[in-house]
């Protein structure tokens, strides 16, 4: 039976093409594995950065949807809470090599937790086979680059206006925290959904060469 057959039909992912070991003990260490790898995929693309405040553009987004879909919507949860977890413990993990505890008064901390459910909205669509398809896949993770703004703009308006005592307007919290990221969003979606489906066309040439 090949690595693809194994997996159930209706939740597989790209991580379900790994050969499950037969103990839990074994399991439970590659999926640990796997999550670690998600999180420091997350923080590598952190780095990829254009500064801008109150938020900077990163790559991130682009990680966490790819690890979402890559790794299904518990695990890709799981990666992204080591991410925030690693952060603010002090690994240098967030944007620009940064990382503390002091984050979560930074206006941009609200993204980094919507980045949680982001990823599990993600690992959602790619267990129902949305991450089979471009368009499909542009859909499911369009979807969930929105999420983090659910999260993060809120966050945004608190600090600023709240914690900070500044005085941001409706349209300049979004001019702040929404305008800037529109286009790089689709376009971060869209590589997503040509690089998820093109490793499954890989997965299914290999595996079709086993038979």
């Amino acid at each position: 039976m090949s690595a693809i057959a194994a997996a159930p039909p209706s939740r597989r992912v790209l991580a379900d093409v790994v050969a499950r070991p037969s103990s839990r003990a074994r399991a439970f260490a590659l999926d640990a594995a796997l999550v670690t790898a998600g999180a420091a995929v997350v923080a590598l693309l952190a780095q990829v950065s254009i500064p801008l405040w109150p938020v900077p553009i990163t790559g991130q987004t682009l990680g966490v949807v790819v690890v979402g879909a890559a790794l299904g919507a518990r695990r890709g949860a799981a990666a992204l809470i080591t991410y925030l977890l690693a952060g603010l413990a002090g690994l240098p993990v967030f944007a620009d090599f940064t990382g503390s505890l002091a984050a979560v008064a930074k206006p941009s901390f609200g993204f980094v937790i919507g980045f949680i459910v982001s990823a599990f909205v993600a690992g959602w669509f790619a267990e129902r086979a949305w991450d089979r398809r471009p368009a499909l896949a542009f859909l499911g993770f369009a979807a969930a680059s929105a999420v983090p703004f659910l999260f993060g703009i809120p966050y945004m308006a608190l600090i600023l206006n709240v914690v900070l005592g500044l005085d941001y307007s409706f349209i300049g919290i979004l001019d702040a925290g929404l305008f800037p990221f529109l286009v790089g969003g689709i376009v971060k979606a869209a590589l997503a959904a040509l690089l998820i489906p093109g490793a499954w066309a890989l997965v299914r040439k290999v595996d079709a060469a086993k038979k």
